[in-house]
């Protein structure tokens, strides 16, 4: 397949904000890859490499100076083998052959070509071919029904590798994926509620509610005595958490995949601040200084049984069974009175409010539904930074007034929704100035724009009608909680959530 295929292919997704035309344009490129070239279009189409990171950064790549070639000649594989060798290159001498190789590769590109690398290269890839349109178009290349694509992703955790046996072997053989020990499955994710008497009337007296924790979400994995430890975003940072690797070692039972979330706590036992316990997965710390402490929720597989599609009082009862004292305390079935003195003892513990589950839903893999909703006393929201400007006063030489976004669902751009400098510390204005550049898009002088890659966590009193922002809303009162780390661009709230607090 010619490269020139699968840029023209981005090029007509970005050209439209339709949803069904963007799924149209990827499932005829989709449909047309050979086997060999799928799994690198999937991932390019999604803005990502399949090798990871290549040691190509922004100024290595805009540093480049070449001429576009006149013709399209490159193919998939040509440019798929130098991002290959890129990665390969260490050592003395490797930051000359990497010039050399993106040399070559650029100067056979056409002009579209050569924008085209750029943008994947650099991150800035954003033409709303999220995994969810991607999903979309891998089924109707394949004539797969939805569904299964679905499932079979959340199950692999790998778009490129659920597109390679798609491809190959068809329905039949993405139905027989199955949950496996040591490979992560995409997290299920809750919605925000509304009130608790909200809650409990739509999901009904079936229901279990536990604390909602200020803490790291982990999945852990175990198969004998081997450990996996991965975070909300299915990152392994097993190495870095051997406390919790022992604690699971020591678990009575020889296989089992538990959902939870992980705290660092003080000494008198309350939660520590969120970043202090998301510095344990930067970098392999000294765990004499700060121990983790797990608190799982869930249970998805348990001595060879997957239990993803049993409803959660089964799962309830084998969290119980082999997490015991780790295992979250649950209140099943209360009535309004009892859910409200628990709700109230979560926010006295230290706790951000409670999450309310239904009693009868399976474990809906990668997915946000309503049978999971939180409940706090204050809204938040998960956004996307896209800019910032200079402050004045006491902030000058600082990069403080937030540009916030939210996701467009159907197309999966930014929209702005507000901005804010209130909750920003001196600490925070410290590590943006210096953290934003490297996000940096753009710039008109007052103002830095970013690609929207950093996730901030937003407290508001609620959403008003507003022409001033394109989402048609702005936030009220908003204020900086904390930044997220831990979730991707993707998991950032909708447009259509922002407008619902209206």
């Amino acid at each position: 397949m010619l490269f020139s295929e699968v840029v023209a292919a981005s090029a007509a997704v970005r050209a439209t904000r339709s949803r069904k035309a963007k799924i149209a344009a990827l499932a005829e490129l989709f449909a047309s890859a050979g086997p060999t070239e799928i799994a690198t279009v999937v991932a390019w189409l999604s803005g990502e490499l399949t090798q990871g990171r290549i040691g190509a950064g922004w100024r290595t790549v805009t540093g480049l100076d070449t001429p576009p070639s006149a013709e399209a000649s490159l193919t998939v594989e040509a440019v798929d083998a130098v991002f290959t060798q890129l990665t390969g290159l260490s050592g003395t001498g490797s930051a000359l052959r990497r010039r050399e190789l993106l040399t070559e590769l650029f100067t056979a590109a056409t002009a579209d070509e050569q924008s085209f690398l750029l943008r994947l290269l650099t991150g800035e890839l954003r033409q709303g071919a999220l995994t969810a349109i991607v999903v979309e178009a891998l089924a109707q290349a394949t004539g797969i029904p939805i569904e299964v694509v679905r499932r079979a992703h959340m199950l692999s955790g790998q778009l490129p590798a659920t597109a390679v046996v798609a491809i190959t072997g068809g329905e039949a053989a993405l139905r027989a994926f199955r949950l496996e020990v040591g490979r992560p499955v995409a997290p299920m994710l809750a919605s925000p509620g509304g009130s608790l008497d909200e809650a409990l009337a739509e999901l009904g007296p079936r229901v279990s509610v536990e604390h909602k924790l200020d803490g790291a979400r982990i999945q852990v994995h175990r198969q004998g005595e081997q450990v996996w430890i991965f975070t909300r975003t299915l990152r392994d940072i097993t190495a870095g958490v051997p406390e919790l690797v022992e604690l699971v070692r020591g678990l009575a039972c020889t296989s089992v995949v538990l959902d939870g979330e992980t705290l660092a706590l003080t000494d008198a036992g309350r939660p520590r601040p969120f970043q202090e316990t998301m510095s344990r997965f930067a970098t392999v710390a000294d765990t004499t200084e700060l121990l983790l402490h797990p608190y799982f929720f869930d249970c998805l597989h348990l001595d060879g049984r997957d239990l993803l599609d049993e409803p959660l009082q089964a799962r309830r009862t084998a969290l119980e069974l082999v997490a015991g004292e780790h295992a979250i305390p649950a209140l099943v079935a209360p009535d309004a009175e009892a859910a409200a003195d628990y709700y109230d003892d979560a926010l006295a513990v230290g706790n951000e409010g409670v999450m309310i589950k239904s009693l009868d839903a399976p474990y809906a893999a990668g997915r946000r539904g309503k049978s999971w909703q939180k409940i706090k006393p204050a809204h938040t929201l998960d956004l996307l930074v896209i800019g910032a400007e200079w402050g004045y006063g006491r902030r000058t030489g600082f990069l403080s007034n937030l540009h916030l976004a939210a996701r467009d669902e159907e197309t999966g751009e930014p929209v702005m929704v507000g901005k804010t400098f209130k909750g920003l510390t001196d600490e925070l204005l410290r590590w943006q100035t210096a953290e934003f550049p490297r996000y940096q898009s753009g710039t008109d002088g007052h103002a830095v724009f970013l690609r929207p890659e950093l996730v901030v966590e937003i407290a508001l009193d609620g959403v008003q009608t507003s022409t001033r922002y394109p989402g048609g809303v702005a936030l009220r009162f908003a204020r900086v909680v904390r930044y997220r780390p831990d979730k991707e661009p993707q998991q950032a709230d909708t447009i259509a959530t922002v407008r619902a607090l209206g």
